[in-house]
């Protein structure tokens, strides 16, 4: 699989937020958002398998969409496509980061829950705010993924790159 070398994680987020924001569920997006800037060269289908994953799973409220995509976006990077072993070490080493990912959230949320209900459950949703805390959720989660992608695959974070730049001007 291609995989662009240099990325924003900034704009990873930005897209996501927007992908959200303009009709994918947040997991959909999420995934969307890592697919096109790492230039991923996959079927576009690839977002169909996180349709069911949005809003807690199908709707059940369960773990959170964005979290689910973020956990599928890993598998797509990390994942094992052949059989073999539980002791495989790519499903191990994947199995390591979406714990890492799933341990993050819960703290970053500052909810410590991966639970959509809990995690909305103070919003009426008939208002705003939890359109906003999705997108918001979505949009770090989608970040996170792309830090540990560059981080695990020696990739650079062109903010990273940014930031330096401007340091030494």
């Amino acid at each position: 699989m291609n995989i662009k070398r240099e990325v924003s994680v900034k704009k990873v987020q930005q897209d996501a937020e927007n992908y959200f924001g303009n009709g994918f569920f947040c997991c959909e997006a999420l995934v969307a958002s890592i697919m096109d800037n790492f230039e991923l060269d996959i079927p576009r289908e690839v977002i169909g398998m996180a349709s069911g994953m949005a809003v807690g799973a199908g709707r059940s409220g369960c773990m959170c969409g964005a979290l689910n995509g973020g956990v599928l976006a890993l598998g797509i990077f990390f994942g094992r496509s052949q059989l073999s072993g539980k002791d495989d070490p790519k499903v191990v080493k994947c199995m390591a980061l979406t714990h890492e990912l799933h341990d993050w959230f819960k703290q970053a949320t500052g909810k410590n829950s991966t639970c959509c209900r809990v995690l909305t459950r103070e919003f009426d949703m008939s208002k705003g705010e939890h359109f906003q805390q999705c997108v918001h959720f979505t949009g770090m989660t989608a970040a996170k993924v792309a830090e540990i992608v560059i981080r695990e695959l020696g990739l650079t974070n062109l903010d990273e790159k940014e930031s330096l730049s401007t340091q030494t001007v």
